[in-house]
């Protein structure tokens, strides 16, 4: 285990972490109406248009959220609880599966969002330049998510995934060492997606992404947004 992975992958992920929830605290704290998600839809022109960006907004969100649903089980679930129920590797196979689908749904709808914003220039003059750069990480980091399974056909014995699933089990019992150590074997991809994933983390509450903690909640209420600053 070298100095890099102990700092990138044991002691990072705490800081990350930090960053995450405390800088959520501060803006939620001084500067609640930035808590949204900035709605561009008021810029569509016509039917299609609207078609166009719920369908795009639909297979990015559904995307995701199984995305993410997936890496939460599959990472924190223990090996004798899933062997009640599936092999070591016929879970890899089923996330590779299901994650491929869904991450191509996701990509799919992405893609979509980012054309949209970039080419509208109405849309495009009305984002900042944290919701165009955020949207270039989550890509970078689909295609990587999306390599890696790639890369797990070389070995469908799910060896990889429990190297994966013993660091990401390790970082939340508290264990930075045993963490760093059971990534050290895995290949690049792979580390490259868990880094820019817990970057994802640092640059959560200084970005669009915070909605995702508000929105299931908040929706049923229907709290209003600011869509347009004036000036």
């Amino acid at each position: 285990m070298s100095k890099v992975d102990l700092l990138l992958f044991g002691v990072f992920p705490y800081i990350a972490l930090a960053i995450c929830l405390i800088g959520s605290w501060a803006r939620f704290d001084l500067s609640q109406y930035s808590w949204k998600s900035g709605s561009s839809q008021v810029f569509n022109r016509n039917a299609a248009e609207q078609r166009y960006m719920r369908i795009a907004s639909n297979l990015f969100h559904v995307g995701v959220l199984f995305v993410l649903a997936g890496h939460f089980v599959g990472l924190l679930t223990p090996e004798p609880i899933y062997h009640h129920v599936i092999s070591t590797a016929n879970k890899q196979l089923l996330a590779m599966v299901s994650g491929g689908f869904f991450g191509i749904l996701c990509l799919i709808g992405l893609l979509m969002l980012i054309k949209r914003r970039w080419t509208d220039d109405r849309v495009r003059a009305s984002s900042s330049t944290s919701d165009m750069m955020i949207l270039l990480v989550l890509l970078a980091q689909l295609i990587l998510g999306l390599m890696t399974i790639v890369a797990s056909t070389q070995h469908m014995d799910g060896s990889v995934m429990v190297m994966l699933g013993h660091w990401a089990q390790s970082i939340v019992t508290l264990q930075p060492v045993a963490a760093a150590a059971a990534i050290t074997p895995v290949g690049l991809v792979y580390k490259l997606h868990v880094f820019l994933g817990l970057t994802l983390f640092v640059l959560f509450p200084f970005t669009r992404l915070v909605h995702i903690v508000s929105a299931p909640v908040w929706y049923l209420g229907r709290r209003y947004q600011i869509v347009r600053q004036k000036g």
